[in-house]
Parts: structure tokens; sequence; C-alpha cells
């Protein structure tokens, strides 16, 4: 369980975004910005986490583009239409961190905890003993404790894994109920 009265700004929040930030479309990838839909209530959750937590990262994998179904600069656009609603709504993100790798080797797909060592070189001050991981599969919780973070599941697109979970500390239905959390 994380005592989420102590989230201050010393801790660090890391996001998945399809199943997480937005609607995953079934059996393909968010191509372009039209294919991007908000859950319901997350810009707003994004402001709540921007009170709370010092550094916000989204990190992502992207196979899309290694397979070659999108390129970056689809991504990009992606990202920016996204971004463009959570500044509007209050809330930000540090940097968002992607992997287009297919191989499940590559350092910086998740499970591997590249793209969380990569934003802790990029911000020295992240502290990972201070740090949540927020996913909705045990890939992202896999992220998350490689990366010696806390870890929270959101059963979007899985179903919940039976707890307790060696990989789990805490589950919330979604992005605004966390918000919720943080805010009592």
């Amino acid at each position: 369980m994380i005592h989420w009265e102590l989230i201050d700004k010393q801790w660090t929040l890391f996001l998945d975004r399809d199943g997480v930030i937005n609607h995953e479309k079934s059996g393909d990838y968010i191509r372009h910005a039209g294919e991007f839909h908000f859950y319901d209530g997350v810009p707003e959750a994004m402001a709540v986490f921007a009170a709370r937590f010092g550094r916000i990262f989204i990190v992502t994998n992207q196979k899309g583009i290694g397979r070659g179904l999108m390129t970056e600069s689809d991504l990009t656009g992606i990202h920016h239409f996204m971004m463009e609603a959570v500044l509007a709504a209050g809330g930000r993100v540090d940097k968002i961190y992607h992997c287009p790798d297919i191989e499940a080797t590559s350092p910086f797909r998740k499970p591997n905890p590249g793209m969380g060592f990569k934003a802790k070189a990029e911000f020295p001050d992240i502290d990972l003993r201070r740090a949540v991981m927020v996913g909705n599969t045990l890939s992202d919780m896999g992220f998350g404790r490689n990366l010696g973070a806390k870890t929270v599941f959101i059963p979007s697109t899985k179903p919940m894994p039976e707890l307790p979970h060696p990989l789990i500390d805490d589950c919330f239905q979604g992005l605004p109920a966390l918000a919720n959390a943080l805010l009592k």
C-alpha cells in the first residue's frame, strides 16, 4: 500500500499512456491525434498530479513505429495534441519517453527500466525510491519494480491480477480515482 498523504514535490510520477491516459485502440495502435481519446477526467487529474508531484513523465512502448505502421512525426503529433489538453486543464508533463523497439530485449522496452533510467540521467534530482509508476499491464508493473518505484495498477484493458501481487502496490479504477486519493 502507498501512503498517498505523504506524496509531495520530492516524488516523481511515471505514467503509461495507452490504457491509462487514453483509450487503447483494440488490436491496433493509436496512429494519429484523431484516434487519441482521453479517458474521462484525465486532463483534470493531471492538474492534481502537477500540484503534488515534483516530476511527471510518460513512458510508453510504441512498437507501431518499429513495425513501420507510423512515424516518429505521427507520434509527435499525438503527443502535441495530448499535451495541449493537459496544459489547458492546468496539468503538466515534464517529458515523454517512448520506445519504438520491437525486441523484448531492448533495455528501453518495458518492463526493462531504460526509459526510467534515461529520465533519471536527464533529471538527476529524481529519487527513484520516491517514484510511482502507474500502468495497466504487468509489464508496466515490472518496469516500476525494475526501476525501484512503487506501482499502481489500473485494470482498464487487462483484468485485475489476484491481489496481493508481488508487482503491485496499489490499484485504482483510473487516473481520476488516483487523483481523488491524493486530495484526501
